[in-house]
C-alpha cells in the first residue's frame, strides 16, 4: 500500500516524497528526487551491477563522484527524473532516464535505467521506483519509454511486463558476461497518449 507525504499531486515527484510499505519490510521506503548526498551510495550500487560477471582487469569506465553529480544536475535541469528509494536514510536503489537518442526528432522518447542494491533485490524496491519513474516521465510530457534488459534477467523482464512494457526486439550476443555471450531484450511502453496524438505546443521545450 502506498501513502503520500504532503499535499502535492501524484505526478509532481520533483517536489514531493512518496512512501511505501514493501511486503518484505515493516518500515516505509521513501521514493524521492536524488540529492548530491546520495551520489556515493548510487555509485556503489552501480559499481556492483556493471562488474557483475566481468573478469578482473577489464576497464569498467567507472565515473567519479563529481561526474555523477554533474550528470545528475544536467538531467534535473532538463526535467529528466532522477530518483532514489531510501529506507531510514539508506539508499536502496535509484532510477533515471536519458534521451533515447540525441537527435531532436526523438525528444519525446526516453531510455530508463533502474539499479537496486543487491541486498534489496526482490523486496519491491524496483517496483516502487518504476511506478514513480513512469509517472514522472508522463508528467514531463514524454511519450515513449524504452529499456534494455539482460535476456536472462527473468525478474526484471516480469517487472517490466507488469508495468505494460512489450518486448520489441532482441540483440543477440551483445554482452560477454560470466564467460559466455548473452542477449539483450529491448522493451517499450507508451506514456500518456503515446503516439495517438501529437504533442502539445507547450511541450516543445523538452530537449
Amino acid at each position: 500500500m502506498i501513502r503520500r507525504t504532503g499535499e502535492m499531486q501524484r505526478h509532481q515527484v520533483q517536489e514531493n516524497e512518496v512512501a511505501a510499505d514493501p511486503a518484505a519490510d515493516e518500515h516505509a521506503v521513501v521514493v524521492r528526487p536524488s540529492r548530491d548526498a546520495d551520489v556515493e551510495a548510487m555509485l556503489a550500487i552501480y559499481r556492483h551491477h556493471i562488474r557483475r560477471g566481468i573478469e578482473q582487469g577489464v576497464d569498467d569506465g567507472m565515473p567519479q563522484p563529481d561526474d555523477l553529480r554533474d550528470r545528475r544536475k544536467n538531467l534535473r535541469d532538463r526535467r529528466f527524473p532522477h530518483l532514489v528509494a531510501t529506507l531510514r536514510g539508506e539508499v536502496l536503489g535509484y532510477a533515471y532516464v536519458v534521451l533515447f537518442r540525441k537527435r531532436p526528432a526523438y525528444r519525446y522518447t526516453v531510455k530508463h535505467s533502474i539499479y537496486v542494491h543487491h541486498a534489496n533485490v526482490g523486496r519491491g524496491v524496483g517496483r516502487l521506483l518504476m511506478r514513480e519513474l513512469i509517472d514522472a516521465c508522463a508528467a514531463a510530457g514524454f511519450r515513449q519509454m524504452i529499456g534494455y534488459i539482460d535476456a536472462d534477467n527473468a525478474a526484471s523482464l516480469a517487472l517490466h511486463e507488469k508495468f505494460g512494457f512489450s518486448r520489441v526486439g532482441c540483440l543477440p550476443g551483445v554482452a560477454f558476461r560470466y564467460g559466455h555471450w548473452a542477449d539483450t531484450v529491448m522493451v517499450q511502453r507508451s506514456l500518456g497518449p503515446g503516439a495517438t496524438a501529437p504533442p502539445p505546443l507547450a511541450s516543445a521545450s523538452i530537449r
